[in-house]
């Protein structure tokens, strides 16, 4: 469950969530090239639809969330692309909710961001195999990352939510194995026909 609805967390988890979203996105759409939109668009429709496909899970629901590969591709990129996917979903189907969107926006974002930051230096100079393990790395490292955070936004909004997320963090686990196959594979496989859209100029902090 990355999207968290409405009337779950408290004000501050709330305020802290959409301070930082406004922060990412106005950063993302200052550093948005031209270039780079069709690719968004479409690995937002991409994030879009995974996450509708929900398998229950106990108490809760995994599906798909992707972020590790929208941050190996997009970079700052994935940040707008997030937002208008996690939009449509509120919107067309009820999935998470307008308050909560900042927090929504946060957990999922912030983990694509640090994967851009760390690994697509690495994979630059990977080969197919390489990229397979960087984009696997990518893939489980970024749902774990927005598992903790939404865990964690979870248990400081109260006590009775803690016993919740603890169940939580465990649906992570196999999305994680899943997640790393998925993105490791496209990554793998991207490198192979077309390395140009992993390394399209600016895609990552602006760099050249």
């Amino acid at each position: 469950m990355a999207h968290i609805p409405d009337g779950v967390l408290a004000t501050p988890i709330l305020t802290c969530g959409a301070v930082v979203a406004a922060a990412a996105v106005t950063i993302a759409v200052r550093r948005l090239r031209s270039e780079q939109v069709p690719q968004a668009a479409v690995m937002a429709a991409t994030f879009f639809v995974a996450s509708l496909i929900s398998v229950p899970v106990g108490v809760s629901s995994v599906h798909l969330i992707l972020n590790g590969l929208m941050g190996l591709l997009l970079g700052w990129a994935a940040v707008p692309a997030i937002l208008i996917a996690l939009v449509l979903q509120t919107v067309f189907f009820g999935y998470g909710g307008i308050l909560v969107m900042g927090v929504n926006i946060m957990n999922i974002a912030l983990p694509a961001l640090i994967c851009a930051l760390f690994l697509r230096g690495p994979l630059r100079h990977s080969g197919a195999k390489g990229a397979f393990m960087i984009g696997a790395v990518a893939g489980a490292s970024a749902v774990a990352m927005t598992g903790l955070l939404v865990c964690a936004a979870l248990a400081m909004s109260g006590s009775a939510f803690i016993p919740a997320a603890k169940v939580l963090i465990a649906t992570f686990i196999p999305l994680a194995f899943v997640e790393a196959v998925v993105t490791g594979a496209t990554v793998s496989f991207i490198k192979r026909v077309a390395p140009e859209l992993l390394f399209m100029k600016g895609a990552v902090y602006g760099a050249h």
